[in-house]
């Protein structure tokens, strides 16, 4: 399955967690609720997964943290915020280049329609 139809599949569990427990909870319930919503579906999801960094000579254990991990092909950055930040795309994309990955999802969960809280981050797709 190719990232693109992978993210499609994505977005309609993100669809389906907004539609049943609509806006206002903490991140780490609508991240619970897509992990169900995506395991259902049959993928392989890892979640909360510290990853290493090497700078210069030093090896830093635990440099950053994915929220979640698709199939090893997309990332997704679960938030419930009131406004999202140009740092949160930022951020994402660093992921993506850290990890040679092309394709992440940042989803935030805390908006009226679920369309707007949903920003595709591409790297060399």
């Amino acid at each position: 399955m190719t990232e693109n139809e992978l993210s499609y599949k994505i977005i309609g569990a993100a669809i389906e967690v907004h539609k049943n427990l609509g806006v206002g909870l903490l991140e780490s319930t609508y991240e619970s609720a897509l992990i169900y919503e995506l395991k259902k579906l049959g993928f392989d999801v890892k979640q909360q997964i510290y990853l290493p960094l090497q700078y210069k000579e030093i090896n830093i254990e635990k440099a950053y943290k994915l929220d979640l991990l698709v199939e090893n092909k997309v990332i997704i950055e679960v938030k419930s915020v009131l406004e999202m930040h140009s740092i949160f795309n930022a951020q994402l994309l660093t992921y993506l280049k850290l990890t040679d990955l092309k394709l992440g999802l940042l989803i935030n969960f805390n908006t009226p329609l679920i369309k707007d809280g949903i920003h595709r981050v591409v790297n060399k797709l």
